[in-house]
C-alpha cells in the first residue's frame, strides 16, 4: 500500500504530473547539457561548472546550497515534514582529457578536454530533477539531497572527498541513488542489477632494476627486460590459479617501458597496470601476493623490484532491497519492457564509496540511437547521446525520489 499517495489514482496523477514537467523542462535541460558539453572541465578543476550549477539551483529557488570538496556542491530540497525521511541523488561533473572529433553545435570548445563519459548528462539531468522537485515540494514529505560531485575520473575520487567532508551527514540519507549513461542501451530504457555490480580498481607501478649492457653480451649484465617479462607472465597466476574461479578478478598491464635499443639492454624497466576485483578481503590478499611474487622473481635473478600499488575505488554493490524498489519504480514509470538486466562489469566507479556508506543503487540510462548514428562507447572522441534520454533521466529520477520517500 502506498504510504503518501494511498490510492492508485493519486499515484498515477503524480506520475503524470512528473512526466508533464519533464516534458516542459526538457529543452531547458538540453540547453544545460549543451552548455556543459561545450565547456568541459577536468577532474577537481570544475570551478566554472560548479558556479553554473549553483546559479541554476538558485534560479529555481533552491537556496540551501553549499560547497564541498572544493569544486563540489550539495543542495537540499525539503518537502512537507522534511525530517520524516531523507534520501540522496548523485551526479558527477568532471570531463576527460580527450580531444573531441564530433562536429555538432555543442562540440567541446576546450582543446583536449571532452565530456566523453556523460557527466554533462548526469549533471544537467539532476538539475532538471532539482527544478521539478522544488516545484512539487508541497506534494511530498521528506527531504532530497542533491549531490553534484567533482573528480569521479581521478583518484582519490570526488565521492570519497565529499563523504569525508560530510555530504552524507546533517541530514543523513537512508539511501543514495545515482545514474550513469550507457551507450549500449537504447534511449528510453535503463539497465539495472542488484548486488555486486562493478569492480574495485587499483593502479600498479613496477620498477625492475638490473644491469644494462650490450645486447651481444647479456652474460655480463642483469637483463631487466627478461626479468620483467617473467614477472608479467607469472603475475597472471594470481588470477588464473590463486583467485577463486567464482570470484571475478582482472589483472591487466597497459604500459611497459624498456628504454634500450636493438643492441642495448637497459638498466631499468617500468611496468604499469590495473587490478580489479569484487571482494575486499581477496583484494588485500592479492596485493600482498603480487608484491611478494614480483620481488621474489627479481631477487632470484639478481635484480631488484619496486612494486607499488595505489589503492583506488572499492567495489560497487547495489543494495538488494533498494534496487528491487528502484526496479519497481522504473517499471511503473517506463514500463517493464524498458528495464534491462545488467551483467557484472569490471570497470570501476567512485559511486562505490557511497555504496559502502549507505544503501545505494547505481543504474544505467540508455542513450543509444542507431538511426542517428549514436553508438560510440564512453571514453572515445566520438561519444554522444540521444538527447531524448535527458527527459527520461530527469523524469525517472524524480519519480524514484518521490516513491523512495514514500516507502
Amino acid at each position: 500500500m502506498e504510504k503518501f499517495y494511498p490510492t492508485n489514482k493519486l499515484c498515477f496523477m503524480m506520475k503524470e504530473k512528473i512526466k508533464s514537467l519533464a516534458g516542459k523542462y526538457y529543452q531547458e535541460v538540453v540547453n544545460y547539457r549543451r552548455h556543459l558539453h561545450r565547456n568541459p572541465e577536468l577532474s577537481f578543476k570544475e570551478f566554472n561548472t560548479q558556479k553554473y550549477v549553483e546559479e541554476k539551483l538558485h534560479s529555481f529557488g533552491i537556496m540551501n546550497v553549499r560547497k564541498l570538496a572544493n569544486t563540489g556542491l550539495v543542495a537540499i530540497v525539503e518537502g512537507k515534514n522534511p525530517a520524516k525521511k531523507v534520501i540522496a541523488l548523485r551526479a558527477d561533473m568532471d570531463a576527460l582529457p580527450i580531444q573531441e572529433t564530433n562536429n555538432t553545435e555543442y562540440t567541446s570548445q576546450v582543446n583536449g578536454v571532452m565530456h566523453a563519459c556523460g557527466h554533462d548528462v548526469h549533471t544537467s539531468s539532476l538539475l532538471g530533477v532539482a527544478r521539478i522537485l522544488n516545484e512539487i515540494k508541497n506534494d511530498f514529505e521528506g527531504t532530497v539531497k542533491l549531490i553534484f560531485q567533482p573528480g569521479e575520473e581521478k583518484l582519490p575520487g570526488g565521492a570519497s572527498m565529499m563523504i569525508k567532508e560530510g555530504v552524507l551527514k546533517n541530514p543523513e540519507p537512508v539511501s543514495v541513488i545515482g545514474q550513469h549513461v550507457m551507450p549500449q542501451i537504447k534511449a528510453g530504457k535503463i539497465g539495472i542489477r542488484k548486488g555486486l555490480y562493478m569492480a574495485s580498481t587499483d593502479e600498479i607501478y613496477v620498477t625492475v632494476k638490473g644491469k644494462g649492457g650490450h645486447g651481444a653480451m647479456p652474460h655480463l649484465g642483469i637483463d631487466p627486460v627478461l626479468i620483467t617479462a617473467q614477472i608479467l607472465v607469472s603475475l597472471q597466476q594470481i588470477v588464473s590459479r590463486i583467485a577463486k574461479p567464482s570470484l571475478p578478478s582482472v589483472l591487466s598491464f597497459g604500459k611497459v617501458i624498456a628504454n634500450g635499443a636493438t643492441n642495448v639492454i637497459p638498466d631499468v624497466v617500468t611496468l604499469e597496470g590495473t587490478f580489479r576485483t569484487l571482494d575486499e578481503k581477496w583484494r588485500d590478499e592479492a596485493h600482498k601476493k603480487m608484491k611478494k611474487m614480483a620481488e621474489g622473481i627479481a631477487e632470484s635473478m639478481g635484480a631488484s623490484c619496486e612494486f607499488n600499488i595505489v589503492r583506488g575505488y572499492p567495489f560497487l554493490v547495489n543494495d538488494e532491497k533498494l534496487t528491487d524498489r528502484v526496479r519497481s519504480f522504473t517499471e511503473e514509470y517506463l514500463g517493464k519492457e524498458n528495464v534491462e538486466e545488467l551483467e557484472i562489469w569490471m570497470a570501476a566507479e567512485d559511486f562505490a564509496f557511497y555504496s559502502h556508506e549507505a544503501p545505494a543503487c547505481f543504474y544505467r540510462l540508455g542513450v543509444r540511437n542507431e538511426e542517428l548514428g549514436i553508438t560510440s562507447p564512453v571514453h572515445t572522441s566520438t561519444f554522444d547521446i540521444d538527447e531524448s534520454a535527458l527527459e527520461t533521466g530527469m523524469g525517472l529520477m524524480t519519480w524514484m525520489a518521490i516513491k523512495e520517500l514514500e516507502y
